[in-house]
Order: structure tokens, then sequence, then C-alpha cells
């Protein structure tokens, strides 16, 4: 079923698509843009509605407006997870893109492709607007950028499997509205913190460098096709991401050892600028993306 204005939006995105090169935007950017309009609707409107009638205690006692923007930018990346996700994974059984890892194409890449560019462009502008940590701002840029090159066609073997790390963040946000809801330290925190270090270590961590591993692989195989900057920008990109997991993996874990464990320490003192738990996992917040 079409988009409302879908001809008028695909003729905005035809000169863009033209001086950056890729062929494949214009029919997708449509999706692109409600899922801009309705991440960013959810963000502002939708959220704040009804987490004050859902849960009107623990959302009522949010004093800052920093506190408040974090709880609606969890209830958007939790909602992005149960969109995208589905999306991804029909991709993996494309014959198109298991016979040419860089450059096949499938629409249903470029359908998940425009959702998740919706979701980071989003992401980006929020972190610019309201700047709290700069791997946020990072995370989003570098994702967006990324992932907009699938429209060349690039990548499309990979783009959705590197969504797949998105797996993770379903359990990051539940922590996170325990957290908020009163139940922080409880059984199911407990077992929300033992699932979420293991999904998060499984897919993002195991998963996340042997993906890499194989990017690397494809990507040094057709050094002869690609410009020297798309071999920088992409293996700089995917490490710069892959080492931000690294980071964010040890800070959740000294995160939900301390909802636990009051002497938790990190590995360097406290004087040295360590996080306290609650800074720890936000440091994930928005980001916990591919």
């Amino acid at each position: 079923m079409a988009l409302p204005f879908s001809d008028f939006l695909v003729a905005v995105a035809q000169p863009v698509a033209r001086i950056l090169r890729l062929p494949h935007l214009p029919e997708h950017f449509p999706t692109l843009f409600y899922a801009f309009l309705g991440f960013t609707a959810l963000h502002l409107y939708i959220s704040p509605f009804l987490s004050s009638r859902i849960f009107p205690i623990s959302y009522g006692k949010l004093r800052t407006p920093r506190a408040v923007n974090q709880w609606n930018i969890q209830v958007v990346s939790l909602f992005h997870v149960f969109v995208v996700l589905p999306l991804a994974l029909s991709c993996f059984g494309s014959e198109t893109l298991e016979a040419d890892k860089l450059w096949g194409w499938d629409d249903r890449v470029g359908t998940t492709v425009a959702v998740a560019c919706g979701y980071f462009l989003w992401d980006a502008l929020d972190a610019t607007i309201n700047f709290d940590d700069l791997g946020f701002l990072i995370h989003g840029v570098a994702c967006f950028t990324l992932y907009m090159m699938t429209f060349r066609p690039f990548l499309g073997y990979f783009a959705p499997r590197f969504l797949t790390w998105e797996l993770s963040t379903i359990f990051l946000n539940i922590h996170r509205f325990l957290d908020k809801t009163g139940y922080t330290g409880s059984r199911a925190q407990w077992v929300n913190g033992v699932i979420l270090l293991s999904t998060f270590f499984s897919v993002r961590i195991l998963y996340g460098w042997y993906l890499t591993a194989d990017f690397m692989r494809e990507l040094y195989a057709a050094r002869d096709q690609l410009p020297v900057i798309y071999l920088l920008c992409f293996a700089l990109g995917n490490l710069t991401l892959n080492t931000l997991n690294i980071i964010w993996f040890y800070k959740m874990i000294f995160a939900v050892r301390k909802r636990f464990d009051g002497e938790a320490q990190p590995l360097r003192a406290a004087a040295e600028g360590a996080s306290d738990a609650a800074s720890a996992l936000s440091a994930t917040g928005n980001g916990a993306a591919a």
C-alpha cells in the first residue's frame, strides 16, 4: 500500500539520490521519511501522553527535563527494536544477498534500512539537540551515514545482520524501566540483567566481531573496486561501533552489579571519573544499535 504523498517524496529524493549516487533511495524515501516522523512523534507526543497515564507515579516523579527525555528515548528505542528486528530477519533468506554480499540488492533490505535510517536520523538529531554523551552523537551519526550507503546498493547482506544487535536493546530498556518504576534490585531485574548481559555479549561481541571479520574480508577482496575513502570510512566506522560496544559492555556489567552489590567498584578509581550505576547504563541509552 502506497504511503501518503509517495510520488512527491520520491520526486524530492531524486536529486539528492543523484548527487549522492544512491539510486535505490527515492523508492524507499517515503518509508524513511514517515519512519522519522513516527519516531519523532512517539518521542515528543505519544510517549509523554501514554506514559503519564500508564505510569502516572513513576513518570510523574521525573523532575528534570533530562530524566523525562531519557524515559521517552527508551520508549522510542524499544518500539524501534520490535519494528526493525523482524524486518532485518526477513532479509536473511535472500539468495541475491548471499550471492553478492557487497553489491547485492533486495527490496526487503531497502524497507529495513529505510526504517533504521529514520530511527538513526531521529537519534542523531536528538543527540545533537539534547547533547548528553558524545557516544550517543557518534553512534547516531555513524549509523545513519553507514546505513544510508546501503541504497547505493552497498553492503546489503551485512546491513540487516548488524541490525540484529538491537536484540539486546529490548532487555536494556526493560532494565532501565525497572529502575524507574521502583523495581531496582528486584528478582525481575536480576533475571533481566543476566539475560541483558548474555544477549549483549552474544549478539554484539561474539556475533558482532564474527560479522566484522567477514565484513573486513569482503572489503579487502573488493579493494580494487572501492575508493580508498570507502575502505577507510567503513572499516573505521565499523571498528568504532564495535569498540563502543566493548566499552558499553563493561559499563553495563558494573551497572548491573551495582544494583545488587553496593560495594561493587569499577576497574578504575572513582576519582578518575568512573560512572555510578545509573550513568553507566545511560551510556548505552538510545545508542545501543548497529
